[in-house]
């Protein structure tokens, strides 16, 4: 389950801090925390929303520190040009992050998926066309405390897990938590010399060897051990994202992340 966010910037010259950006899908899981670390850091922010009227798309982002003066919220349709030429006026750079995600579907082609390589492939060709200067992250599985007031698909795939339900499902490939994939956002936007494509994971493991860690941590949940490993052509690598700890990024370690999920469902009763 990885996500193709992208990242434009006009001009050649590095970006200012403190200046104004944009942040598509800026209520969700991801996007919530790169809002607020944006903001952190002095940025002015305009966030976008499916529906400016619903607190649950909101409320978490105007209890932000800063946002009562550098936050401005944007409803957009991803398919109307208007809404979206509306959030990124006056923008010095782009956090692409919205996509709408179903995981179950009965499309043959997973169109998820699909739909997240084909819209990477067009935002190269248009950077190129338009002079822009690109970068993507692609983040694993991402978890971690989230802002929302309700759970995303991956926190849910998760949540499932350790309320005992089996999902027979081989989509997770590598974890990150999702601050680092908020923080490595920020250090690829700032740092000029960032370019093409950037995996975004503390590691790459297979189902099996995530369950058995969960199930290590938790055994108080009853989390269902997977006792055929069906994903052989998964490469187990401790280091994938070189490319952005050579940048200075240090990811979270599994067990941190796991707790800081897990305390999150506790506080807000969900489990």
């Amino acid at each position: 389950m990885d996500d193709a966010i992208a990242m434009a910037t006009a001009g050649d010259g590095p970006p200012a801090r403190g200046g104004v950006v944009c942040v598509t899908g800026g209520s969700g899981f991801i996007g919530s925390w790169l809002v607020r670390y944006l903001l952190d850091r002095g940025y002015t922010v305009h966030a976008t929303v499916k529906n400016i009227q619903d607190e649950g798309e909101t409320m978490h982002l105007h209890a932000l520190d800063g946002a009562g003066t550098r936050l401005q919220l944007f409803q957009i349709n991803l398919l109307d040009l208007p809404s979206i030429r509306a959030a990124i006026e006056g923008a010095q750079g782009v956090f692409h992050l919205a996509s709408p995600l179903i995981v179950q579907t009965q499309d043959p082609e997973h169109w998820y998926g699909v739909s997240k390589t084909l819209a990477e492939k067009a935002a190269w060709d248009f950077a190129a066309e338009e002079g822009l200067q690109l970068v993507v992250l692609n983040p694993g599985l991402a978890l971690g405390p989230f802002l929302t007031p309700s759970v995303n698909a991956s926190l849910n795939w998760f949540l499932q897990l350790l309320l005992g339900n089996r999902l027979d499902m081989d989509m997770y490939m590598g974890y990150v938590d999702v601050r680092d994939v908020a923080t490595s956002l920020i250090m690829l936007y700032e740092t000029p010399s960032a370019q093409g494509r950037h995996l975004c994971m503390e590691s790459i493991e297979r189902m099996v060897d995530f369950t058995d860690k969960v199930v290590d941590l938790y055994p108080e949940f009853s989390v269902p051990r997977i006792m055929e490993d069906k994903q052989s052509w998964i490469v187990r690598a401790k280091v994938a994202s070189k490319k952005l700890i050579g940048l200075g990024i240090l990811f979270s370690p599994f067990e941190q992340t796991i707790n800081d999920t897990v305390e999150c469902f506790k506080s807000k009763r969900l489990i």
